[in-house]
């Protein structure tokens, strides 16, 4: 494991906090270690208590591998399982949300949560990818180039700048 980067902060009250929830629970200490790492992360970014919301919701959507915005039908937001031969039908699968399949390309759209809520194929919601042609181009999306020498304080740093960024154009939500 690489040496945990050092820093002159003291541990801040929401480490603290966490530190302590998590010996509660027993938590071994190296997990404790790393999801401390993390929270100290996300507390050097120096949200607001207006900012840290959209932080939050941004990083556990990720974490989740949600989009953040609305698919598409962009052919490469869609892998095509029949070309690969993981299926004997056409069948695609989203490369911005692995639960999401389509049988037209990426057009329309069944996510398996839905399908297993339900219990049955016939019943679960269609759902309609965005047009191509009135989805944001990529250049508007906030960009974040991260290597695996960046300390996470650098990559907190980055994430905060890109969505304090979305925020002033106005896409401080997530959708």
């Amino acid at each position: 494991m690489p040496p945990t980067p050092k820093t002159d902060r003291p541990e801040s009250n929401l480490v603290a906090h966490a530190r302590r929830e998590l010996r509660i629970l027993g938590e071994d200490p190296e997990t404790i270690r790393g999801l401390c790492r993390v929270v100290q992360t996300f507390a050097n970014m120096g949200h607001s208590g207006g900012s840290a919301p959209y932080a939050i919701a941004y990083l556990e959507r990720l974490l989740r591998f949600q989009p953040l915005s609305d698919l598409t039908d962009d052919p490469d937001e869609w892998i095509d399982r029949h070309a690969d031969g993981t299926t004997p039908i056409p069948l695609w699968q989203s490369n911005r949300n692995p639960e999401a399949f389509s049988t037209d390309g990426g057009k329309t759209y069944t996510l398996l949560s839905e399908q297993k809520a339900t219990e049955d194929l016939a019943t679960t919601p269609l759902h309609r990818s965005k047009a191509m042609d009135t989805a944001e181009p990529a250049e508007e999306a906030p960009t974040i180039s991260v290597t695996t020498q960046q300390a996470p304080e650098e990559i907190g740093q980055q994430i905060g700048r890109s969505i304090r960024r979305a925020r002033r154009q106005g896409d401080g939500g997530v959708s």
